[in-house]
């Protein structure tokens, strides 16, 4: 065990953040209330108000958001004229995708092969746990440093934008000299890493409409438009040839500049099956960290057991769009909705919508903040320096943020390095992760505090 008190403090504290982490993964919160009851992701808030209660929180509230779902607030003070931070997690998850692929329960938490597994364990109920472990530290170690606002979002994987525009409502609430978001991961376990920029996203569900109604394929088949073979025309054109996203009018040919992303990595970390080659061109870090990618989440169509032979009437698909910092996100759905109508074939119907956007963002990675935070997690990870990494993921929170506190420094740690296979079936965390984050978490406080 390390000799600094600290880091023993956390490792202490292990087994309790594990049975607490165990009550969190247990609330299914998925915030689809369409899917999973409203009540589960209530509960979830109540546990994490009553948690900050625990620690000397005042003001904890339960926000309620635009998006009819709820963030959890709460503001621990620290010495008289202390700098303010204010940390970030949430404990809405994806939903579990196929319950049949699971191992064990996706919201049981499960300890196999020295990891724990559960959906949110790692992305990002674990984050909400990495917050209280560094606190508690920190309490049992001379106290907290500086003023802690802990806000906790209820709605974060689903893009809705229900805390942005709380935020923007009431500025004041989130106001902060640095904002540490909890919901980022090393670039791979045992190496700390800082994420400093991140892609935006869109989201467009797109329908194509060609028939009154379904027909009978053998007698119209061959000249009745078929809906669904349009919308694979549509979906198929988002590509080029070598799988890189081509929307028309949108910048695909950004490049990386900070850490590198080997293939043979990303293969291993991807789970790409042999034979199977990469999609699009330049280096892997430039194709996550500097370029759009579009992904189809889902279509609306007949499943395969108990089809019918139809030429289907209408078809529908929701699509993803990820850009790059230095692309404006509302121009990029702009672009994709009018690439989506422009290549629909045969005069079919089309309609799009947009359902959810969220800016990039780019840190600056030279602010005070920095400096404490590589200070701390070369504490943590001892012989290792921290490094700056791309994330092809979104937090939307992020630019309103710095939009509305363009002041504050902002800091992306977290606990979905690539082993917790976030948003999967499978999703793990490390406990030596979440106890060296911590602990690096508790030490940036009282370094930066000291700066």
């Amino acid at each position: 065990m390390s000799s600094n008190p600290v880091a023993q403090t956390v490792a202490s504290l292990l087994p309790r953040a594990q049975a607490e982490l165990a009550e969190l993964v247990a609330f299914k919160s998925v915030a689809d209330f369409t899917q999973f009851p409203k009540s589960e992701s209530e509960a979830a808030a109540s546990w994490i108000a009553d948690a900050l209660r625990a620690e000397g929180f005042v003001d904890v509230a339960l926000l309620d958001t635009p998006d009819d779902t709820q963030s959890v607030y709460g503001y621990l003070p620290g010495p008289e004229g202390a700098k303010t931070v204010l940390l970030y997690a949430h404990y809405d998850v994806q939903p579990p995708l196929d319950a049949a692929g699971w191992t064990t329960p996706p919201f049981e938490l499960t300890e196999r092969d020295g990891r724990w597994y559960g959906r949110g364990a790692a992305d990002c109920k674990g984050g909400v746990i990495m917050h209280l472990l560094a606190l508690r530290a920190l309490k049992a170690n001379g106290g907290v440093p500086v003023n802690v606002k802990v806000i906790v979002e209820g709605s974060e994987e689903q893009g809705t934008g229900g805390l942005e525009r709380y935020a923007e409502e009431h500025p004041e609430l989130l106001e902060a000299d640095t904002i540490v978001i909890g919901d980022a991961g090393n670039f791979r376990v045992g190496l700390p890493t800082v994420t400093t920029t991140l892609r935006g996203m869109t989201l467009v569900r797109v329908r194509i409409d060609t028939l009154a109604g379904n027909l009978h394929s053998g007698q119209f088949g061959g000249a009745a438009p078929d809906a669904l073979a349009a919308l694979i025309r549509v979906m198929d054109s988002l590509r080029a040839e070598d799988g890189s996203t081509s929307v028309d009018g949108l910048d695909a040919t950004g490049t990386w500049d900070g850490l590198e992303y080997t293939e043979e990595q990303f293969r291993a970390d991807a789970r790409v099956l042999d034979g199977v080659g990469l999609i699009g061109d330049g280096t892997v870090a430039d194709r996550l960290w500097a370029r759009p990618a579009v992904t189809v989440l889902g279509i609306d169509c007949p499943p395969v057991v108990g089809a019918t032979p139809s030429v289907h009437s209408s078809a529908r698909a929701l699509i993803s769009l990820r850009v790059p910092p230095g692309v404006d996100a509302a121009e990029a759905t702009k672009l994709l909705q009018a690439h989506l109508e422009a290549h629909t074939p045969w005069g079919a119907r089309v309609a799009t919508e947009q359902i959810g956007q969220g800016q990039a963002f780019r840190a600056d990675a030279a602010s005070p903040a920095y400096q404490a935070m590589a200070d701390a997690m070369a504490v943590a990870y001892p012989g290792e320096t921290m490094q700056y990494a791309g994330e092809g993921g979104s937090i939307p929170l992020c630019n309103t943020l710095a939009g509305l506190y363009p002041q504050a420094e902002i800091l992306l740690i977290g606990l979905s390095e690539p082993e917790a296979q976030i948003h999967a079936v499978n999703e793990s965390v490390s406990p030596e992760e979440l106890e060296r984050l911590s602990v690096a978490e508790a030490l940036f406080l009282r370094n930066y505090a000291a700066g």
